[in-house]
C-alpha cells in the first residue's frame, strides 16, 4: 500500500513539475490569424534592412521563421509583396499578400512619417482582419526627450516579459532617420518600389513551405520577446494623421476570404499543437546553443543561423479538400494548390540575345578569299618583304614564289575567321 502511495505521489510531483515547466512561456496569442506574423519581428527586420527589396526577400525567407501565413488555407506559406506609396515627404509601405487570383489582402503598413529635418517617426500598424482594431508597433521613442505627449500604456525603463529582463533602449527621431531603408527612400534618386510579383508569378529564388503550428512559431519567438520589448513597444495611437483617409480609405486591400474564414473558426486549427511550444523553443537553443544570441536576429544569408531540424514533424497535417478549392484558380494542378513552381509559372525573363543571329551573318560579306589574284599581282612591287626572309638568295622567281606562296594563307585565314565569328553560337 506504502509503495501504492508513493507510486502516486512521485506521478503527481512529476506532472506539477512538467507543468510548471510547460507554464514558463506565457502565451500572448491574439486568436486572429496575424498570431502567425510577429510584427516585433517584422519591424526589426524593416529597421535593419537596406533597401525595400531586401527587406522583402528576407522576410519571405524560410530560415528566418517570421512568415508562418496561410490565410487562404492552401496548406502553403503566403509569399508576402512590399509596395512602397508616397505621398509628399511620407512613406506608406504595405504588406500584402495574394489570397486568389482576384483577391489581395493586406496585412500590415509602415506608416514613415517625416516629422523635421533628419527626424522620421515610424509605426507598424496590423490590418484589422489580422491583428484587430489598433495593433501598432513603434520604437521606443524617447517620447519627453522629443517634446512629445508621452504615451500613458508605457511602464518604465526595465520590465519583464516571459520571465526575461527587458532593458528598454530608448530612441528619438533623429536615430529612426539614420535607419539604413529609411536613408534609402529618401535620397533624391530613389525609385518608388513596388513589388512587381503576384498570383501564380514569385521569384525564383522562393518556393512555399508547409507552415509550422502557431505554437511552435511562438515558442521559437519567445526567446526573443525580452529583446524585442527592449527596442519596440505595442502602442494604441495612430500617429499618422493621414492614415484613415489615404490609406485606409483609398488604398487598403481586404478578401472576403480570409473574412469569410475568420468568421467560421478556419484559423483554429494553427492552435491544435500547444506541446510543441517546447519544440519550437528547442529549435531555437539548437540555433544559439551558448545561451547567447546575436544583437540582432540575423538577416542575411552569411549570419543566418542554420534551419530547424527538418526531421521534427511539425509540419500540419494536409487537409482534406472540402471546399478549400474556391481560393485558388479551378485550373490549377492540387499541389502545390497556390504556388506553381516559380520555373514554370514565372513569365519568361529577359529575352535571351538569340536575337543578334537575325543580323546579316559575317560570311554574307564578299569573303577575303576572293582576292588572291591582286596579292599575286602586286607582289612584285613589294620585293624588301621577301629580302627580310632566310634563304632569298636562290633566285628572283623563287623569291617571287615564295612571296606568292607566303601571301595566299593570310586572306584565307580571314575568310576562315570571318566564317567562323558568323557561325558562332548566340549568347
Amino acid at each position: 500500500m506504502k509503495s501504492l502511495t508513493k507510486f502516486y505521489l512521485t506521478s503527481l510531483l512529476i506532472s506539477v513539475v512538467s507543468l510548471a515547466a510547460a507554464q514558463d512561456i506565457k502565451e500572448e496569442k491574439l486568436n486572429l490569424p496575424g498570431d502567425n506574423l510577429n510584427l516585433y519581428a517584422v519591424m526589426n527586420l524593416f529597421q535593419e534592412s537596406a533597401t525595400l527589396e531586401a527587406f522583402e526577400r528576407s522576410l519571405n525567407d524560410k530560415d528566418s521563421l517570421i512568415n508562418n501565413l496561410d490565410l487562404n488555407g492552401d496548406d502553403q506559406i503566403d509569399y508576402i509583396k512590399v509596395s512602397d506609396n508616397v505621398k509628399g515627404d511620407d512613406h506608406i509601405i504595405v504588406l500584402q499578400t495574394a489570397i486568389s487570383e482576384t483577391e489581395n489582402q493586406d496585412i500590415a503598413v509602415f506608416t514613415v512619417e517625416k516629422t523635421g529635418e533628419n527626424s522620421v517617426k515610424v509605426q507598424l500598424v496590423g490590418d484589422e482582419e489580422l491583428y484587430g482594431k489598433d495593433y501598432i508597433i513603434e520604437p521606443n521613442y524617447s517620447d519627453v526627450a522629443q517634446g512629445e505627449t508621452p504615451n500613458p500604456g508605457y511602464i518604465g525603463n526595465n520590465n519583464e516579459t516571459q520571465n526575461q529582463t527587458v532593458v528598454v533602449r530608448r530612441i528619438t527621431t533623429y536615430e529612426v532617420a539614420a535607419w539604413p531603408v529609411v536613408r534609402y527612400i529618401y535620397v533624391p534618386s530613389y525609385v518608388v518600389y513596388h513589388s512587381p510579383y503576384y498570383w501564380g508569378y514569385y521569384p525564383s529564388y522562393w518556393s512555399p513551405w508547409r507552415p509550422y503550428y502557431y505554437h511552435y512559431y511562438y515558442g521559437y519567438h519567445s526567446h526573443w520577446h525580452g529583446y524585442y520589448h527592449g527596442y519596440y513597444r505595442h502602442s494604441h495611437y495612430n500617429h499618422y494623421h493621414h492614415y484613415n483617409d489615404y490609406y485606409y480609405n483609398g488604398h487598403r486591400s481586404n478578401s472576403n476570404t480570409v473574412h469569410q474564414r475568420r468568421s467560421n473558426g478556419s484559423y483554429s486549427n494553427t492552435y491544435s499543437r500547444p506541446e510543441s511550444i517546447r519544440e519550437g523553443s528547442t529549435t531555437y537553443n539548437n540555433r544559439y546553443p551558448s545561451g547567447s544570441r546575436p544583437a540582432k536576429p540575423a538577416t542575411t544569408a552569411d549570419n543566418r543561423p542554420a534551419k530547424p531540424n527538418s526531421n521534427t514533424p511539425l509540419d500540419r497535417p494536409s487537409k482534406p479538400s472540402g471546399n478549400q478549392t474556391s481560393t485558388s484558380p479551378t485550373n490549377k494542378p492540387a499541389q502545390p494548390a497556390t504556388r506553381p513552381s516559380t520555373s514554370q509559372s514565372k513569365p519568361a525573363t529577359l529575352p535571351t540575345k538569340e536575337s543578334k543571329a537575325t543580323k546579316p551573318a559575317a560570311s554574307t560579306k564578299p569573303a577575303a578569299s576572293t582576292r588572291p589574284s591582286t596579292s599575286q599581282k602586286t607582289s612584285p612591287a613589294r620585293p624588301t618583304t621577301t629580302q627580310a626572309r632566310p634563304k632569298a638568295s636562290s633566285g628572283q622567281s623563287t623569291s617571287k614564289s615564295s612571296v606568292s606562296t607566303a601571301k595566299k594563307p593570310a586572306p584565307t585565314t580571314k575568310a576562315i575567321t570571318k566564317t567562323n565569328s558568323s557561325n558562332r553560337a548566340p549568347r
